[in-house]
């Protein structure tokens, strides 16, 4: 890729995601090309959501429902690849794309969850916090969804503008 041999910083971020992935996603490369600052914050934040509380079955399906709510193909198909992976059953994952509910109760609660952000851009009202308390979702969880929103939403938007095609690992 050219940017690579151009962009010190770029080479470097797309460095430690083939290192990371195996091979570089094309929304890293689209991310590189044209923000390399971008790039970064979108690799480290993603690094540092790891020690996070969620599982990764968890954190996969609330990008599911971040990326459906989004309507971002690339997205969706990239991370049914990544749940699958996180052991996320595959009927969990269908529903979430296609903006069910998932049957596991707890992957249920943190789509609905999910949703109610994103729908109320935050504005939780005590009722919902109350709701989600009594469903095992306190404020810890509840952050993390809107950390994972924020992270998702960068890529989710990018490739509405950047129309990125889907890479053949995640097919």
């Amino acid at each position: 890729m050219e940017i690579r041999a151009q962009d010190p910083q770029a080479r470097e971020v797309l460095d430690q995601v083939e290192n990371a992935y195996g091979f570089v996603p094309n929304v890293y490369r689209e991310i590189a090309e044209h923000s390399p600052a971008v790039a970064e914050i979108y690799l480290k934040a993603n690094e540092r959501f790891e020690g996070a509380s969620l599982t990764p079955q968890e954190t996969q399906a609330v990008i599911l429902a971040v990326s459906a709510y989004n309507d971002c193909h690339y997205c969706t198909k990239a991370h049914r690849a990544v749940g699958k992976m996180a052991g996320l059953p595959e009927d969990e994952i269908d529903a979430l794309i296609a903006g069910g509910l998932p049957k596991d109760a707890r992957l249920r609660t943190l789509t609905v969850a999910t949703r109610r952000l994103m729908g109320k851009r935050g504005w939780l009202s005590d009722d919902d916090l109350a709701e989600f308390k009594a469903l095992g979702l306190d404020r810890g969880p509840i952050y993390e969804i809107i950390a994972l929103i924020g992270i998702k939403t960068i890529t989710n938007y990018i490739n509405h503008i950047a129309h990125t095609e889907v890479d053949p690992q995640f097919r």
